[in-house]
């Protein structure tokens, strides 16, 4: 974890040399502004029988839709970001279909202009969760009444739900924004709930060995369906062509919780790397980095790549 955190603070210490080499200029627009991208990826491989190499025939795809609604005035900064990324795949010999993203997220960024300067007054709302289950996929031994194993079946288990969880955070802080591609805000005093299905946290308060072995789901008590914390959030964005037609985009999250391990820093950072061939055809990297000990301690890491059609729309300034 200490290596990821001086990875990343490189990372920012880096983009900033590049932001700073180029001339000055204010490219944040003026009212409104509207953009909107719809994406289809897809992604396959396939493996005929006497391929000795390893591996296993899949079809992959996901559909992702981007959306931004900005509001710029002397005094005012107002950013709002819509993201839905939802994607599957289907490998050969196995029973059922698995996802390999899934996220809805809205965040807005309220700033009011301090004179003279690129700090803004700020106000943060964002709200993130999931719009399928999610599985742990496992095999099961089917027995005769002897006791014997007669079939080994593909078997899984839900471990996570629709809004389940699904978090909601928001606070006041101070925004820096040099333009629409590069802003961070900083919100020291971030409230935090964490909202989970029942079902998932429901234990018999009667069984003492039951209530004994329960794990805190996302951090979630023994028959709660929230959690609150409080505590300290950046959120920074960066968005460059660095080469003809390659766009990369860089998004980090982190939060500290005051109440509970506040040594313990969540940590969201997705990489976008979008290079476009035409119009309407692009091919897109996508990784991302997560930590967060409610949820399991360890990093989750998410890499996807694929060739797909995209397709602007709702876009118009005022």
């Amino acid at each position: 974890m200490r290596a990821l955190k001086i990875t990343l603070l490189f990372s920012l210490f880096s983009v900033s040399l590049i932001a700073q080499e180029k001339p000055k200029k204010d490219s944040i627009s003026k009212g409104w502004k509207s953009k909107g991208l719809a994406q289809l990826l897809f992604n396959q491989s396939a493996f005929n029988e006497d391929w000795q190499g390893g591996g296993t025939s899949n079809v992959a795809g996901s559909f992702n839709i981007t959306h931004d609604l900005n509001y710029k005035s002397e005094k005012i900064n107002w950013d709002t970001k819509l993201i839905t990324n939802l994607g599957i795949t289907i490998a050969k010999d196995q029973k059922f279909v698995r996802k390999t993203t899934d996220r809805f997220e809205i965040n807005s960024i309220f700033g009011s202009k301090i004179p003279k300067t690129t700090w803004y007054y700020s106000g943060i709302i964002n709200f993130r969760t999931q719009l399928a289950s999610g599985f742990e996929f496992f095999n099961r031994d089917l027995l005769n009444d002897q006791g014997e194993i007669i079939e080994i079946v593909q078997d899984r288990k839900e471990i996570t739900a629709p809004f389940s969880p699904a978090y909601l955070q928001f606070g006041p802080g101070v925004l820096w924004k040099e333009s629409d591609d590069f802003k961070i805000n900083i919100a020291p005093a971030t409230a935090r709930y964490i909202f989970v299905s029942s079902r998932f946290t429901n234990v018999d308060e009667n069984d003492p060995e039951a209530v004994t072995s329960y794990v805190p789901f996302f951090g979630v008590a023994a028959n709660r369906t929230t959690r609150f914390e409080l505590g300290a959030s950046l959120s920074a964005y960066y968005k460059e062509e660095l080469l003809k037609n390659i766009v990369f985009e860089n998004t980090l999250n982190l939060y500290s919780d005051y109440l509970d391990k506040t040594k313990n820093v969540d940590l969201d950072y997705t990489l976008n790397v979008a290079m476009t061939v035409n119009k309407y055809i692009t091919t897109n990297l996508a990784l991302q980095l997560i930590y967060d000990e409610n949820a399991i301690s360890g990093l989750q890491v998410r890499e996807v790549l694929g060739l797909g059609i995209k397709y602007s729309f709702l876009n118009w300034e005022s």
